[in-house]
């Protein structure tokens, strides 16, 4: 797969966006894709983990954390994502620990998860659909 190569440093929120705050329980960067664990605390998706909750996205991380320490999620809404995507092309949970790839990259036993479409060279309008579907 060929994911965004993503500067964190311009991964930014938009306006209207829905964001939450919480704890890392691994190293997260901006811009990657997180879930919740059973402990409540964010680590990197993974579209072909083993385990069904690594596999759904929860949102993308705003700022990076260290294990054990704040990071904000956004959820839902816009964002500058900090890399060149398509207008119009959805992208996804790659097979890469916390990676954004376009549709074109989904593979093979990969368990679709939608992170969002497009609506710039450079914003994501993130509406996360994971239905636990394998390809």
């Amino acid at each position: 797969m060929t994911d965004l190569s993503i500067t964190a440093a311009n991964v930014v929120a938009g306006e209207g966006a829905v964001t939450e705050r919480g704890i890392a329980s691994a190293t997260v960067a901006a811009g990657q894709v997180v879930y919740k664990d059973a402990t409540g605390k964010f680590a990197l998706a993974d579209t072909d983990s083993a385990t069904a909750i690594i596999r759904k996205p929860y949102g993308i991380a705003l700022n990076g954390a260290a294990t054990g320490q704040p990071i904000v999620v956004l959820r839902s809404g816009p964002i500058t994502i900090g890399a060149t995507v398509t207008k119009g092309v959805a992208y996804y949970l790659s097979g890469t620990a916390g990676g954004i790839c376009p549709v074109a990259d989904v593979a093979a036993g990969d368990y679709t998860a939608i992170l969002g479409l497009a609506t710039s060279a450079s914003v994501l309008l993130v509406d996360i659909q994971a239905p636990d579907v394998v390809l």
